[in-house]
């Protein structure tokens, strides 16, 4: 039934939608797939590499506003295999923006790594908020709740920092 309506909304037969996909796992799959690959490119092509951490947060938002059934589908979809929070940053995040991040606020690999995280479930959690309030929440108290929480993971993580042992070698 879904495929025959997916068919009607192409304005094709099922035919197509068959020979592309098995069967409706495979096609909600695709279509995750591709909801996936549209937010990374969504939220890369608005980054400011002067501040990749506060606009990535606001890309998440822009996004929520724009597309937020597409926001949905990415944000809901199956993530198999994951058994931790490290594990999800690893299979959801770029790298290098841990990297970008540590250079930037001059905090170690680990404290970016934790505060990148963190913002990004604060992020997508308050992303998803917008996306499903009517008429909505306006996109700048989003942006002054995102800048709290970003004062608030940059002072813990600069915090923690001072706190750390010095090891032997550092004295």
């Amino acid at each position: 039934m879904l495929v025959k309506a997916i068919a009607e909304r192409l304005g094709c037969s099922v035919q197509p939608i068959y020979s592309y996909c098995k069967n409706m796992e495979g096609l909600r799959s695709d279509v995750a797939e591709c909801a996936s690959r549209f937010v990374q490119e969504y939220i890369a092509s608005r980054i400011d590499k002067n501040d990749l951490f506060r606009s990535t947060g606001r890309a998440y938002v822009q996004l929520a506003k724009e597309e937020p059934h597409i926001l949905k589908m990415f944000l809901f979809r199956e993530r198999k295999n994951i058994t931790s929070l490290e594990e999800l940053y690893q299979s959801e995040t770029n790298p290098q923006m841990a990297q970008a991040i540590s250079e930037g606020l001059g905090v170690s690999m680990e404290q970016a790594k934790d505060m990148h995280l963190n913002m990004l479930i604060y992020t997508i959690g308050i992303g998803t908020l917008f996306s499903v309030t009517s008429p909505g929440i306006p996109a700048d108290e989003i942006y002054e709740q995102q800048e709290r929480a970003y004062r608030i993971f940059l002072k813990d993580a600069l915090e923690e920092e001072k706190d750390e042992p010095k090891d032997i070698g550092d004295v």
